[in-house]
């Protein structure tokens, strides 16, 4: 079992790897950055404040910062007063922000549409399911220590 294990976690490894490629050409084909594309999908809802994106997206606020500034300057977002908290803004799109995420959400979607082929629905779904099973089970442990640590 802990072989088959260390087998699917060096194949998740990979699949994260060549998905995160396959993304970063993506967004590039419209100027952008996979983190950039994260962060203007993130804030295309509802405006956030940096530190609300960077724990939504997993990652320390000083890069999401960075990023932010990056969308700004480019004037694909814009920073709006923020009633709760006046020294944290908001981040949200401007009108070139949205189309430039739909023109990279679009390519995405077509992206995928061909790296799916030959699998499944259903296929899909039982590996989404057993990912998330994963994900759950290894949170669980996450704040007990490291996972197999005797005490």
């Amino acid at each position: 079992m802990a072989d088959e294990m260390a087998l699917l976690v060096a194949d998740v490894f990979e699949a994260a790897g060549v998905l995160r490629r396959t993304g970063e050409g993506i967004a590039a084909t419209e100027g952008q950055t996979q983190a950039r594309w994260q962060l203007l999908s993130v804030a295309s809802e509802n405006p956030l404040t940096v530190p609300q994106a960077a724990r939504r997206l997993g990652v320390a606020r000083q890069g999401v910062q960075r990023v932010a500034n990056d969308l700004v300057h480019e004037g694909l977002a814009a920073f709006h007063a923020n009633p709760d908290h006046k020294g944290s803004p908001l981040l949200a799109l401007t009108g070139n922000g949205h189309r430039t995420l739909e023109a990279i959400t679009s390519r995405a979607t077509r992206a995928h549409g061909v790296i799916a082929e030959g699998i499944s629905p259903s296929e899909l779904t039982a590996a989404r399911d057993l990912l998330r099973r994963l994900i759950e089970q290894a949170r669980r442990h996450q704040d007990h220590g490291p996972v197999g640590e005797t005490p």
